[in-house]
């Protein structure tokens, strides 16, 4: 079983920063494209940033310049670090992930965490 699991999200002033951090654990044979999504409430769930496996990114044009996704392969982990944060970030911040996966061939399955909350409110 492949879980990812969020981490470091909460209460910031703005203009403040937070990292968050997503593992990934299991029978895991490798990971493709990781990202972050957001949703606030009473809206549709957004792309954040993305990281594919060899490092390339794409960001949201509201978080180009404040936000930076990176990942550990070794550690199957993937983290946004927020900076000048305002509070229209404020969301349940979303962790994605393709997990390469075996069951008598490989295959990529689509994994979400949990979601962490992130408020930015003074």
């Amino acid at each position: 079983q492949v879980q990812l699991v969020e981490s470091g999200g909460g209460l910031v002033q703005p203009g403040g920063s937070l990292r968050l951090s997503c593992a990934a654990s299991g029978s895991i044979f490798g990971i493709g494209a990781m990202g972050w999504y957001r949703q606030a409430p009473g809206k549709e769930r957004e792309l954040v940033a993305t990281i594919t496996s060899g490092g390339t990114t794409n960001y949201a044009d509201s978080v180009e310049d404040r936000f930076t996704i990176s990942r550990d392969n070794v550690k199957n982990t993937v983290y946004l670090q927020m900076s000048s944060l305002k509070p229209e970030d404020t969301a349940v911040y979303f962790c994605n992930a393709a997990i390469r996966l075996y069951s008598g061939s490989y295959y990529y399955r689509d994994c979400w965490g949990q979601g962490t909350q992130v408020t930015v409110s003074s």
